[in-house]
């Protein structure tokens, strides 16, 4: 079975790819073991390199969700997982360092803070009726769509339950990390910890507060936007133009096309920059989780804003005056876009 990594200095471990299919290799075959009964379940626990165990449990993941999906024409499986499979892996990290008496308080640390990205982001999805059996992403449909039976079922299988499935374990990764450091150099990691773990675990949670109080005002704007559309009066605080309009551009959204995307990206980069300080090092190999994971929102995002400009006519002119993820220059001196006639009025 294979264990944790030893190093003999810490920029080794930025530079120190892990052997994925050794790893997988090495957990399936322990837990094997287990099932022929010749290991009990926690020696192979304890003895088993804790990101072996993660992406077995991962690629099980992706056989599940794949499975069902296929089975019940649901291809949001993996969606209802999002929120919660990231917290899953770095208390895993923090588990295995307790049964392995190893200092554990950066992962715990970072354990604090994914846990309330974790709480937030999964009360949003439920609010939003996303763990209803029948609620599916409305992309995907979009998808079936426009390509063949054949060619989804390969996306289904490659991209919606595999990739996604082992891009929220890679996103944990600089968690991984300091793991190591922690094993290897527990005296390093006492010194150096305390004013880096403090930026960047504060930095992750004002991450999550840009993503609370964007999801907040474009979940307030849709609930008004319903109420007026059922009823025909304009609910108090709101505007008739802008709910006509159908889609949020006030507030944080004044500033940003999507601030609460903005927020999710930066807190996964904050904690692979986390690592980076940790390790000693520019970059290491736990960025190509974040990496992959801003080329998902870019994709993403862009086909979101495709379907979304084919709704609303005033979106293009919105897409032109506000950038997707990070604000411009001039829209922060300007306070913000606001469509013609509805600039603020000057006191």
């Amino acid at each position: 079975m294979a264990s944790l990594p030893s190093f003999g200095h810490v920029h080794e471990v930025a530079y120190a790819y892990p052997d994925v299919l050794g790893l997988f290799k090495a957990a399936f075959g322990g837990i094997l073991q287990v099932i022929e009964g010749k290991l009990e379940f926690a020696t192979f626990y304890k003895d088993t390199d804790p990101l072996a165990t993660a992406i077995l449990f991962a690629s099980t993941l992706g056989v599940i969700t794949f499975t069902l999906a296929e089975t019940v024409r649901n291809f949001s499986q993996v969606d209802r997982l999002w929120s919660i499979l990231p917290a899953v892996y770095i208390f895993h990290y923090c588990y295995w360092a307790r049964v392995n008496d190893i200092p554990s308080n950066r992962v715990d640390l970072a354990a604090t803070s994914v846990a309330v990205w974790s709480i937030r982001l999964t009360y949003n999805y439920w609010r939003k009726d996303g763990y209803k059996w029948s609620t599916e992403d409305y992309r995907w449909e979009v998808i079936r769509q426009h390509i063949s039976k054949p060619a989804f079922f390969l996306f289904d299988l490659t991209f919606i339950s595999f990739y996604q499935n082992y891009l929220l374990l890679a996103i944990t990764t600089p968690a991984y990390l300091f793991l190591i450091i922690a094993k290897n150099f527990p005296h390093d990691a006492a010194e150096n910890a305390a004013r880096i773990d403090t930026i960047f675990s504060r930095g992750m949670m004002l991450a999550v507060i840009l993503e609370f109080f964007a999801d907040q005002q474009q979940w307030s704007f849709h609930q008004a936007k319903l109420a007026y559309k059922s009823s025909g009066r304009v609910p108090a605080g709101w505007d008739k133009d802008d709910l006509e309009r159908g889609f949020l551009c006030t507030g944080l959204w004044a500033f940003s096309r999507h601030p609460n995307f903005a927020g999710e990206q930066l807190f996964w980069v904050l904690l692979y920059q986390w690592s980076a300080f940790s390790t000693d090092s520019v970059y290491n190999w736990a960025g190509l989780g974040a990496l992959f994971y801003l080329f998902l929102f870019q994709g993403s995002t862009w086909f979101t804003e495709k379907i979304t400009a084919g709704k609303y006519k005033d979106y293009k002119i919105y897409k032109q005056h506000v950038s997707m993820f990070l604000p411009r220059i001039q829209a922060i001196k300007e306070g913000g876009f606001y469509f013609p006639g509805k600039e603020p009025k000057e006191d």
